[in-house]
């Protein structure tokens, strides 16, 4: 086998054991997925590392090998949440980013809302408004000049799946962060973005 193809072999053998490690014990982060996956197969040179797309693909192929009607329902509902929570914060102009908008998250790990806001306390104030019981944090996104930025986070719970708002400057819009699969800027899915995607899974479950 060529030096080429064995590294490709690693690279296909990480990301397959990655998933599976990924999909088991219910991780999100991707860089520990790998790393733990080379550990487990002996692997440490990373040059010889699948990529986060390379993982990525590994995921959504073994939940199609093993799919049952029950997974493919808890996704539909997964989205229709994801859709309220964004109808309610429109104002914000919400966008799904991170593991969720790539179908790589379940109802306990969560999902992830970019919101725009010239203040943090502007979404504050409206989930104290709506009676939301919430906590606070901080989220680090990476951009495409190298920064990696901390932003305010809100999470809060609805139906036991865990929303974290992170909070960004409108500006935002113009330099988008870093999505952690495509490693590349990128706004992440609009409102109509998520109801198109369940449509087009409601059509599959027919």
């Amino acid at each position: 086998m060529s030096v080429r193809n064995r590294g490709n072999a690693h690279k296909e053998r990480l990301a397959y054991e990655a998933a599976r490690i990924m999909l088991e014990q219910g991780l999100t982060d991707l860089e520990m997925a790998r790393r733990k996956a080379a550990e487990r197969v002996g692997i440490f040179d990373r040059r010889q590392w699948p990529s986060n797309a390379l993982v990525k693909e590994a995921v959504l192929a073994q939940q199609r090998l093993f799919a049952s009607a029950t997974h493919q329902t808890e996704v539909r509902l997964l989205r229709r949440e994801i859709i309220q929570a964004m109808r309610m914060l429109i104002n914000f102009h919400p966008r799904l980013i991170g593991l969720a908008l790539h179908g790589l998250t379940n109802r306990k790990q969560g999902v992830e809302l970019l919101l725009f806001a010239e203040r943090a306390e502007d979404v504050l104030l409206a989930l104290m408004a709506w009676g939301i019981p919430y906590w606070t944090g901080e989220r680090s996104l990476r951009y495409a000049d190298g920064q990696r930025i901390t932003h305010p986070m809100f999470g809060f719970l609805a139906n036991e799946i865990p929303f974290r708002l992170i909070v960004v400057p409108p500006r935002t819009r113009r330099h988008p962060p870093l999505d952690p699969i495509t490693e590349r800027p990128h706004l992440g899915a609009n409102l109509v973005d998520v109801e198109r995607s369940l449509e087009r899974d409601e059509g599959r479950a027919i």
